[in-house]
């Protein structure tokens, strides 16, 4: 009979999986995917290398894993708020903003996210949360037209120009965090936001 772990057993692995995961977290936002070796996320997690490959089978699994749980938390942020309370075109920009500020506000993390040289594997999941941030901008988009608070046009299009462009204008500050102004940088992306989806600045304010 093959042998079953109790579960006792497979709590005890998963909670060493996730601390795991939370410290290669730490020194991907510290140091990069290039200095996140197998060894210096054993160190941090204070176990020995070896150990690691209990739970993942290589490096760019645990850095695959990585990226995920980090991305995955962001759209789900993101959706939150495009799907949440106020206009389309209010919860538009109110999602961009949440978005740059969470990426401020943990810049090494999100910079390792959006930009860092990565593997390959790495690339690919980047390319993947493109796509669902893409989704997620376009329903957005979607209902300020149905609405008429946005003018005709393609959504999936506007969604991917947004979602590029927010990407590009945040690798500087994030790179270089001793040159941004948060607050400018905030309400620059706000400007930009209302004119990529063509929308009337007033119509991104609160109704009374």
């Amino acid at each position: 009979m093959a042998y079953r772990k109790t579960p006792a057993e497979i709590r005890r692995l998963e909670a060493a999986r996730e601390h795991l995961v939370a410290r290669a977290t730490e020194v991907v936002a510290e140091a990069g995917w290039a200095h996140a070796s197998v060894s210096a996320v054993a160190e941090a997690a204070g176990i020995s290398a070896g150990s690691v490959y209990q739970h993942f089978a290589s490096k760019t699994a645990l850095a695959v894993e990585v990226f995920r749980r980090a991305a995955g938390r962001e759209v789900e942020v993101l959706g939150e708020v495009l799907h949440g309370s106020g206009t389309p075109v209010e919860r538009l920009v109110a999602g961009v903003r949440v978005f740059a500020g969470r990426a401020l506000e943990n810049r090494g993390l999100a910079y390792a996210l959006l930009a860092a040289p990565a593997e390959p594997a790495v690339g690919a999941e980047r390319l993947d949360f493109r796509l669902r941030y893409r989704a997620l901008f376009a329903d957005v988009v979607g209902e300020g037209m149905a609405d008429g608070l946005l003018p005709p046009q393609n959504a999936v299009v506007t969604a991917a120009a947004l979602t590029g462009a927010i990407g590009e204008v945040l690798v500087a500050p994030l790179d270089t965090p001793e040159d941004a102004d948060t607050d400018m940088l905030l309400a620059e992306l706000t400007a930009m936001t209302l004119r990529c989806a063509g929308a009337a600045r007033a119509a991104a304010s609160p109704q009374p």
